[in-house]
């Protein structure tokens, strides 16, 4: 086969060209500064004069700022306390036992704990679990996003994704899916022991505990939030593993059905197999009085949520927080361990430097 090669076009290419008048371009980079690499490029020298300054600078800089961040997270006051009831002589050990999904009697124990130093600002009240892993990929899959949005097409047909918890009995569960079903649903009231012996229950805010952007965009309720919920629920069921169905978790309407701010925590999944999610807020009233004075307390719980089946833990904290958040002292190490290995880096560099520095540039110069 005759083939003939033409003359290079504009953008560097070549035609070939045969008896079929077929042409056929090489695979050549266009002409161009860029994919010939021919532009203007920087390259650093590092020289003592650039390497040393910048190890200090680091280092003078991350330690005063790790050394804030960790006496800032210290000045945060957390207190937890585990009601797995594990052991024998935990108020909770018969709860623990009996307790399972199906239980229709609530079981309730009391756990008396001590502060040893007052909470004075708003105190944030959590629940901890362990052991559960809600990154699992297909635990995390299960829900139906437009059906907790409020589509109400959604809310009678629920997303493949749900299954096995998207119907019971023929009827639809919302909200369906398995982070629903595995709602966390124990609950935790805190009475204080004045010195009179008397018990007096802590006031707790169940309000602006969930995200702004998911109590207002992300969830709603069928039809519109001011809907008589109870009606716009109806040929629905609950989830397997709920003991009330959506439209009872609260009597308040504006904090009721898909809504309600204890299913919008729990259905923003963790990242880890142990966390804490936010349950209640005690907010501070007065401000020559503490939030919550030194003393002793009980935590009664009423145990609805089993573990043992998981080998997981609960546990209730109780913290305070600051311009930064909770407290996390990891932050603070951090920044102090890059800095002191940075400025311990200059220091060494620089003994270096000095010491066969100025017998290197003697042996450059010509004689």
């Amino acid at each position: 086969m005759e083939s003939t090669y033409n003359a290079k076009d504009e953008d560097g290419h070549v035609s070939v060209s045969g008896p079929g008048d077929g042409s056929m371009k090489n695979r050549k980079p266009d002409n161009t500064a860029f994919k010939q690499q021919r532009l203007p490029a920087w390259q650093p020298v590092l020289t003592a004069g650039t390497v040393l300054p910048a190890f200090f600078f680091i280092g003078l800089l991350f330690i005063p700022v790790g050394i804030g961040l960790y006496v800032t997270s210290n000045n945060i006051r957390e207190f937890e306390i585990d009601y797995t009831g594990i052991d024998m002589s935990s108020p909770c050990f018969n709860c623990s036992q009996n307790v399972s999904w199906n239980s229709t009697r609530p079981c309730s124990c009391s756990l008396p704990f001590h502060l040893d130093h007052p909470f004075e600002s708003n105190v944030f009240m959590y629940y901890g679990l362990s052991n559960f892993y809600q990154n699992h990929r297909r635990y995390v899959k299960s829900r139906d996003d437009s059906q907790l949005n409020g589509d109400g097409e959604s809310l009678l047909n629920p997303s493949k994704e749900c299954e096995p918890y998207a119907r019971n009995d023929n009827k639809p569960i919302a909200p369906c899916g398995a982070i629903a079903n595995s709602m966390f649903n124990d609950t935790l009231e805190i009475f204080y022991i004045d010195p009179n012996g008397t018990k007096v229950l802590i006031p707790m805010m169940k309000r602006d505990i969930a995200w702004w952007t998911d109590k207002h965009v992300k969830f709603r309720n069928p039809g519109g939030n001011n809907q008589n919920v109870t009606a716009v629920f109806q040929g629905t069921t609950k989830p397997l593993n709920w003991h009330k169905p959506v439209y009872e978790l609260d009597p308040d309407p504006e904090n009721n059905g898909f809504i309600n701010e204890d299913f919008i925590v729990w259905m923003r999944t963790a990242a880890l197999p142990t966390f804490r999610k936010l349950y209640r807020i005690i907010q501070k009233k007065n401000n020559l009085v503490p939030t919550l004075p030194r003393g002793n307390y009980t935590l009664e719980v009423t145990y609805n949520y089993p573990v043992r089946s998981f080998e997981g833990r609960k546990r209730m904290i109780l913290s305070t927080i600051s311009w930064m958040g909770g407290k996390n002292p990891f932050l603070g190490i951090a920044y102090i361990t890059v800095g002191s290995v940075c400025f311990f880096l200059g220091v060494v560099l620089l003994i270096i430097h000095h010491k066969y520095g100025s017998r290197s540039n003697s042996a450059d110069i010509p004689n």
